[in-house]
């Protein structure tokens, strides 16, 4: 239960390369994929998990393992916050900006397409915020997170 089958600084250095590729994963494929999460995209996410608990614990499944894994994520976690607080630039790289995507009633169908939303989405959060058409949206934001931030045209300015 206690043993370990493999060195504990493999298990640091395992659990760093997939924490790595997973942020590098998740971040390319986009704003979209993290807010919004469909049925499809949860047991994506559950699936992966699985398919790198192994690549992370080297086939160690003692109890010290698991805490020596979890620490090191939760400890990673904890100072990639702390430098995307102190860089602006690493904090653009690993969270994105925000971009948008209607400004005065104008859509902007580029920035649409490179964040693979559709028009049924855009619409659901315009009528989220009690817009019935783009021409009534002063701006619309695709924001880190991947919810839509709209803000209505005021009437009568």
């Amino acid at each position: 239960m206690w043993t370990l089958s493999v060195p504990w600084w493999e298990l640091i250095i395992r659990s760093v390369m997939v924490y790595v590729f997973l942020i590098a994963v998740l971040r390319l494929s986009g704003k979209r994929q993290i807010g919004q999460l469909a049925p499809f995209d949860l047991v994506l996410l559950l699936v992966l998990s699985n398919a790198v608990q192994n690549a992370m614990n080297g086939g160690d499944n003692s109890v010290l393992a698991g805490i020596i894994s979890a620490s090191t994520l939760i400890t990673l976690n904890y100072f990639v916050g702390y430098l995307t607080f102190r860089s602006k630039k690493l904090e653009r790289w690993i969270e994105g900006q925000p971009e948008v995507l209607i400004h005065n009633g104008r859509l902007f169908e580029q920035v649409m397409a490179h964040a693979q939303l559709t028009h049924h989405e855009l619409n659901a959060a315009l009528r989220q915020a009690g817009c019935s058409s783009i021409a009534e949206v002063h701006y619309a934001i695709l924001e880190n997170n991947g919810s839509i931030t709209v803000t209505a045209r005021k009437l009568g300015v």
